[in-house]
């Protein structure tokens, strides 16, 4: 069961990439930008709320696996240890789907690039087979995988078997574990605020641009105003 919460999760980045994507779309973005915030506080409480939404997600397949058989035979502490994790785990993936949102054009394209990110390393990890079965040359990826060792990390917590190999991974995959999520946010989390302003930037330099022909063209200036007084003129009714 801890390989279907953490491939689970891991999807949480797609949702963030489609939803930024389509805020962007639909000129939401542009709002939170006209107001008196750092900007990075859009994207901190998109990240933030995605990590609360999915919180109720593991509850629910948690409430699941236990129908189905699933126990933790650890304490509490070790089970809530277990959850915290996961969920600074999705924060950290839900940076890397603010990044894909902000690069990708549409959100067909974004669910599409989220696949193809995640699919890969969830499959490529001992979520579902012992990494000792796989190829030689692949099972050095499969057991640094961040889903590897998160997977394994949280199957030690819960007391479940945890079908590892030996070495650094197998031995220590809670510090493993922090140590990839710490550098996925160290990564992806600037560089998601950096694309964010550099929007921003660009957005300000071109407006600023089309003012400056405005004023230069004042035919075309008195057109736009005329179609604005037209299009909002509250024309009376009978």
């Amino acid at each position: 069961m801890p390989g279907i919460y953490i491939q689970t999760l891991g999807f949480a980045s797609i949702t963030t990439a489609i939803a930024v994507t389509d805020d962007m779309a639909k000129g939401l973005i542009d709002r939170f930008r006209s107001l008196p915030m750092a900007r990075s506080a859009v994207l901190s409480g998109r990240t933030v709320s995605d990590v609360i939404y999915n919180t109720g997600i593991l509850v629910v397949l948690m409430l699941s696996g236990l129908v189905v058989g699933w126990r933790v035979h650890t304490n509490v502490g070790d089970f809530l240890l277990a959850v915290a994790l996961m969920l600074f785990f999705t924060f950290a993936m839900a940076w890397i789907g603010v990044l894909v949102g902000l690069l990708v054009p549409s959100v067909e394209v974004g669910q599409q690039l989220g696949f193809l990110i995640v699919f890969p390393l969830t499959f490529l990890s001992n979520a579902f087979v012992p990494t000792s079965t796989l190829p030689g040359w692949l099972r050095p990826v499969a057991e640094w995988n961040p889903f590897s060792a998160l997977t394994a990390a949280t199957r030690e917590l819960f007391g479940n078997p945890n079908p590892f190999t030996s070495g650094f991974p197998g031995d220590h995959p809670f510090l493993l574990s922090i140590l990839w999520t710490v550098a996925l946010l160290a990564v992806f989390a600037p560089l998601a605020v950096r694309k964010y302003r550099s929007i921003d930037r660009r957005e300000f330099t071109l407006s600023a641009r089309s003012r400056h022909a405005l004023v230069a063209d004042p035919p075309l200036l008195l057109q736009l105003v005329c179609q604005s007084v037209i299009r909002y003129r509250p024309w009376p009714s009978g």
